[in-house]
């Protein structure tokens, strides 16, 4: 025979929870250099996600974590601007079973430097404030504090336009108010309706990062976010491609993974991805389809005074605007929650 089919061996799909002994390894070890900040970070969302879920994490993979671990102290003192990073990989190591105690220590030490009153945003000295009650160590904040998120996040006006920065911080103050899905967050329907708007958004920039983080929000808000999300963030998972280079792409999609899976795990949709084989892996998503908020805002703009806030007038003329493909999402979009009009 001169003529050689080729077949396509399709890779190894498995449950999220089963990668997770490889994803310890391959973001502690082979990604970055401990001394890079973006190392913490990455390491910092990994491991949270993993214990948040309550994945089970072999004794063995934590071994992995060891050395650093006991570096810690000295590093959280030489590096006190990072001192939320470490803090966090501390607290979550010692928590998923890391042999060690030193943990509450350091949230005393943080809270006896003051560092909390020195974080500019309220945001961020919730995040300490979060940290150092998982080892009932108290901080000095003032008692408005809380009051100040919520009314932030109450102002669903603020989310009615697409903004990632004011996006993501509606997303982590409802983490941390929950104490990431442990204890009801007690939101207004404004925030509910907050996190519903900025989820429409997200679904027409086909943002499936921030999406998730919604979806994962509302759940922990004791809300069922809409199936159309859901079911779109899974199948994102799946589409990923994990792939093994050489020199590793630090500016993938590591966290439109990481986030895709925990909504999976949160929702009970232990999402199948592909296998993770390899100690240099990129994490690539397939093909994108761009989504119609751009062309939409465009339409907007360029309509000026001729535009009208109400949906029932405009849908025809958005519609008109947009191709086949944009014209399904937008759809679905309208579909997936009752609050679309109000956005618009």
């Amino acid at each position: 025979m001169t003529n050689v089919i080729s077949l396509s061996v399709p890779q190894r799909r498995q449950p999220f929870i089963q990668n997770a002994k490889a994803l310890v390894s391959f973001f502690a070890d082979h990604r970055r250099h401990h001394e890079d900040v973006f190392w913490l970070k990455e390491n910092a969302e990994l491991l949270n996600i993993l214990e948040c879920t309550g994945t089970p994490i072999p004794e063995d993979a934590l071994a992995t974590h060891q050395s650093f671990y006991q570096q810690l102290p000295a590093k959280m003192a030489f590096f006190a601007q990072d001192y939320r990073f470490y803090l966090s990989i501390f607290l979550v190591l010692e928590d998923l079973g890391l042999k060690g105690d030193v943990g509450g220590q350091m949230c005393d030490c943080v809270a006896a430097q003051g560092l909390a009153e020195a974080e500019l945003s309220d945001l961020q000295r919730r995040e300490v404030s979060r940290l150092l009650a998982r080892r009932g160590t108290k901080v000095s904040i003032d008692h408005g504090l809380d009051d100040r998120l919520r009314q932030f996040i109450n102002r669903s006006a603020t989310f009615a336009l697409p903004n990632k920065k004011v996006a993501y911080e509606l997303t982590h103050i409802v983490f941390y108010l929950s104490e990431y899905g442990r204890r009801d967050p007690k939101l207004d329907c404004g925030a509910v309706q907050s996190l519903n708007f900025v989820g429409i958004i997200a679904y027409l920039d086909q943002n499936a990062d921030l999406l998730a983080e919604i979806c994962i929000a509302l759940r922990f808000a004791g809300q069922t976010p809409s199936p159309i999300w859901e079911d779109w963030i899974v199948k994102t998972l799946s589409d990923f491609q994990v792939i093994e280079q050489p020199a590793s792409n630090t500016s993938d999609g590591y966290h439109e993974y990481l986030v895709s899976a925990w909504m999976a795990l949160t929702a009970k949709r232990d999402g199948m991805g592909q296998a993770l084989l390899g100690e240099r892996l990129v994490f690539m998503r397939g093909d994108v389809a761009a989504g119609p908020l751009r062309n939409i805002s465009n339409l907007l703009l360029d309509m000026d005074a001729e535009r009208s806030p109400d949906w029932e007038v405009m849908h025809p003329i958005v519609e008109q605007a947009i191709d086949e493909e944009g014209y399904e999402i937008l759809l679905q979009a309208q579909n997936s929650t009752d609050d679309f009009a109000a956005l618009f």
